[in-house]
């Protein structure tokens, strides 16, 4: 899937970070390394180094540019052909550069989007507090990750914290549990993103670890949730291929009511199903 390398903002904040972060990897990488770890504690040295304030949210540096910010261009130079840098948690306070094929998931521009009768209550449609709260629950209600799958799935727990090995402290935004038809057994962790921020396939990876470790006998099915900018959902599973996640099914929705959905529409439909 061709990635849409997202511009940093303008403005003193990004600009901070990219110096902080810019620094970090400066004093870490060795030509040919593919990963590398570094602290959170180091920031504190560095921007002191740079005569620069502190960032307050020291955690929001990092997560910039995990899901917001492309990394400062000394930092993507460094990567070889087909190959781009990604920040991952790696501990307590600790996170890692790591080389990988993909980073970030952006929707295809050139997928359909399938009309799916909307069933998000509008009370709470109306009260959502954030694009991803709003997003989640349009998923949960409209079953679209039983659609999506093709299994019965049911809601476990939202925004579960939970510590993961090797790894430390991780947030997994929603997760499900499903069945099959033959009995086969699901844990699916959800992460949704909206607004500006983009999927990254680092949490693909923690949610992934936290499956391994939290639900080992149930087969980890890992989706991410983005809202598009004319309010399609679409929707990715992922797995792991080796180091690397890659993108085994994309498929975009849109919530209309029922009388949008016309005969044309059905047939449509009913030809792919075949």
């Amino acid at each position: 899937m061709a990635e849409k390398k997202p511009a940093a903002s303008p403005g003193k904040k990004p600009n901070r970070y990219s110096a902080i972060v810019g620094t970090i990897f400066k004093r870490h990488y060795r030509r040919g390394e593919t990963q590398f770890d570094f602290s959170r504690d180091e920031f504190v040295g560095v921007a002191k180094s740079l005569g620069i304030a502190l960032p307050k949210n020291l955690g929001d540096t990092i997560y910039s540019f995990r899901f917001r910010t492309a990394l400062p261009p000394e930092i993507v130079a460094t990567a070889p052909k087909g190959m781009e840098w990604g920040i991952e948690l790696a501990g307590k306070g600790l996170y890692r550069f790591r080389l990988g094929t993909l980073i970030r998931i952006v929707p295809r521009p050139d997928l359909i989007a399938i009309k799916i009768p909307d069933a998000t209550p509008e009370i709470v449609a109306s009260y959502a507090l954030s694009d991803e709260q709003a997003l989640l629950a349009k998923v949960r209600y409209n079953r679209l990750i039983d659609i999506f799958l093709g299994i019965a799935a049911y809601s476990l727990q939202n925004h579960l914290r939970t510590t993961v090995s090797g790894i430390g402290q991780i947030e997994v935004d929603e997760i499900y549990v499903g069945v099959n038809r033959n009995g086969q057994q699901f844990a699916i962790p959800v992460q949704a993103k909206g607004g500006t921020d983009q999927l990254g396939v680092t949490q693909t990876r923690q949610d992934i670890a936290c499956c391994v470790q939290k639900f080992a006998r149930l087969t980890c099915r890992p989706v991410s949730a983005q809202f598009t900018a004319d309010d399609t959902i679409a929707l990715f599973e992922s797995t792991l291929d080796g180091e690397d996640v890659k993108v085994v099914e994309e498929k975009h929705y849109r919530l209309v009511p029922s009388d949008e959905i016309g005969d044309q529409d059905l047939i449509t439909y009913s030809k792919r199903g075949r």
